[in-house]
């Protein structure tokens, strides 16, 4: 499933990694300069050749971004991209790395597993462990590794659903899972109760799986003995002894349970304070590195322009540079930084209450027509122009154009509501609307028809309604406002109220109880967008009963298409999806900036640092390969 992209602080970034909201931004034409990787905004340049050397790699950490939680089973609390891929998996690692530089696909060789054997018809799914992966002290990471993951998740759930970030009830994760059963030291064995869809259970489910080690973790304290964790009384001892242990702490860098890893790194220091953290590389690492691994080190900042001015200092080996400073990036480039810029694979939209009935918008937006005509308003090219420098890319449902996915519909390539005023106004004059350019429309043909302004339109209902928005980043503002004015253009009143994402995301969402309360009181609403997931279904998001379903959006087909994407064996179901939510727009997709460590930022690094294409590349996609990395002279 989707995971949800909160505003501000990691595209939490997860389906629910959780909170993170894209900000937006879209690119023009690539900048290319002859390098290995062309990008939205510059490029990555080939690896240097000559010796290689080993140091400790400083990386910006955005304000608020201090990892929150260490255990490799992330609550909903804590399932920020900062948290877990910025610090959480380099130390645990995942079943399968599901990015590959900017792409949404999987790195095989970063994965701890290989593909998932499916067999009986889409109900079984065997998994088969690397050999050359170990823990640090020499271990093999076994089937029971994965056992104890599971069965603690599953205590975990069982005593509060929001212990595992990723629960969803009824799909996937324990509740459609028959049976987890270990043949051998390196197969697991995972038995549905019915059918599911083989790639979204591999890519969405399994792939978020991380081999904790039972042989030094499965106790109930410090000093006790280790515990058949298959026994869920003993599982709910051991999952609360290790989740009071996770919560940040000086400890985490002397406790025996933290310097047991599987990843390139582990925790040499660690700062309750700022949120500062320093990592030394495993040596029993086993997934490819540099020659020589680096450490490395999170530098923390109370503002980006902190940040900026360590860069511009040079004191920082990688870090960002916000959208709004690209006219000063050559400076930047003259003190020694490669630069690269590319959307993260996730969508940006303004949401549409369904429900608000004020002025009768929920019958207003219920038809296509208004929801194609307020596309056409949409200047995506104008906007990744005037407010994103070029370093965004277009996105015209919940797949975006950019990182192209194997799972991308061909109508998400080319914009099928292209900017137009003329070709708006002309949709409601054609569905009965007196069309006042610089005023305010007004329905003077109600009734049913195809020639009418649609079912519950009164005669002489207006188009105006208000759009509540997020003031940061500003060029969330700077859209909307260039929006409502093309709209202005096409008779179109739509009133900007400015808020804030907490406020937005706990008062004016459908699904919340205070959001029925306030349903009335909104419109339209921006707070940033979600984050996909490898395998990108908008289960949660566009379904009937979604969680996520912020603006009450339902469709039977897009239900009929969801479901299929995450419950029948077509390979092609997700496509159809996303092809179909394209065509019907339940939200106004918007473009998707660049991404560094922070949305709305490009990549910026010292050109003394090395190494390959896509580790490069893939901080954009909220990942990061410092043991990739080595410096040159």
């Amino acid at each position: 499933m989707t995971r949800p992209a909160c505003s501000g602080a990691a595209m939490a970034a997860l389906a629910l990694v959780g909170a993170t909201v894209l900000a937006a931004c879209t690119g023009g034409s690539p900048a290319t300069t002859g390098s290995a990787l062309p990008g939205v905004y510059g490029s990555v340049p080939t690896p240097a050749t000559g010796a290689e050397q080993s140091g400790t790699v400083s990386v910006a950490q955005p304000p608020d971004a201090a990892p929150t939680w260490i255990l490799p089973l992330a609550t909903s609390a804590s399932i920020s991209v900062f948290t877990v891929h910025l610090f959480d998996q380099q130390m645990y690692r995942p079943l399968y790395w599901l990015v590959n530089g900017v792409e949404p696909t999987e790195d095989p060789a970063l994965s701890l597993a290989t593909d998932p054997k499916v067999s009986d018809g889409g109900k079984r799914f065997t998994v088969t462990l690397k050999s050359s992966d170990k823990w640090s002290d020499g271990k093999p990471i076994t089937s029971q590794d994965i056992l104890f993951w599971y069965d603690l998740m599953k205590a975990a759930v069982k005593a509060s659903p929001s212990n595992w970030a990723y629960y969803t009830p009824g799909i996937g994760m324990p509740d459609q899972v028959a049976s987890v059963t270990a043949p051998s030291a390196s197969t697991v064995v995972f038995t549905m109760k019915s059918a599911v869809n083989p790639t979204w259970f591999w890519q969405n489910e399994l792939g978020v799986i991380q081999p904790m080690p039972a042989f030094a973790w499965a106790k109930a304290s410090a000093t006790g003995p280790i515990l058949n964790f298959a026994s869920p009384e003993n599982a709910a001892r051991i999952y609360n002894y290790l989740a009071a242990q996770a919560r940040p702490s000086a400890s985490w860098v002397t406790s025996p349970l933290w310097k047991i890893v599987d990843g390139p790194y582990t925790l040499s220091s660690f700062s309750t304070v700022s949120g500062a953290f320093t990592m030394s590389p495993n040596r029993a690492y086993g997934g490819p590195h540099a020659r020589k691994v680096s450490k490395y080190s999170s530098v923390p900042f109370t503002s980006d322009t902190a940040e900026e001015n360590a860069i511009r200092s040079g004191s920082l080996d990688i870090g960002y540079m916000p959208l709004a400073d690209l006219p000063q990036i050559s400076k930047i480039k003259s003190a020694g930084y490669n630069v690269f810029g590319y959307p993260a694979f996730g969508w940006l939209y303004v949401v549409y209450n369904f429900k608000d009935a004020t002025g009768h918008f929920n019958k207003i937006i219920s038809q296509l027509y208004i929801r194609q005509a307020i596309a056409h308003l949409q200047d995506q090219r104008g906007v990744i122009k005037a407010f994103f420098y070029g370093a965004a890319g277009q996105a015209y449902g919940p797949v975006p154009m950019l990182p192209k996915s194997p799972y991308t519909p061909a109508n998400a390539l080319i914009n099928p509501y292209p900017f137009s005023v003329t070709v708006a106004t002309s949709l409601l004059k054609a569905h009965g609307w007196k069309v006042v350019p610089g005023g305010t429309d007004t329905c003077t043909r109600p009734g049913t028809g195809a020639a009418d302004c649609g079912a519950g339109i009164p005669a002489g209902t207006p188009l105006a309604w208000n759009l509540i928005y997020e003031t940061t980043p500003v060029s969330i503002g700077e859209q909307i406002t260039a929006l409502a004015s093309e709209a202005k253009m096409a008779g179109i009143e739509i009133t900007l109220v400015s808020s804030n994402f907490n406020y937005i995301v706990t008062n004016y969402d459908d699904q919340t109880p205070a959001g029925k309360t306030d349903i009335s009181k909104w419109a339209m609403a921006d707070f940033g967008g979600f984050a996909d997931n490898t395998y990108p279904t908008t289960f949660g998001m566009f379904n009937c009963a979604g969680s996520s379903n912020f603006g009450g959006y339902c469709s039977l087909q897009a239900d009929k298409l969801i479901d299929a994407s995450v419950s029948s064996t077509n390979p092609s179901a997700v496509t159809s999806e996303a092809a179909y939510l394209t065509t019907q727009q339940p939200g106004l997709f918007g473009p998707t900036p660049a991404d560094a460590l922070e949305i709305g930022n490009v990549l910026v690094w010292k050109k003394t640092l090395s190494g390959p294409p896509a580790s490069f590349a893939t901080i954009t996609q909220f990942n990061i390969n410092p043991e990739m990395w080595y410096f040159t002279t």
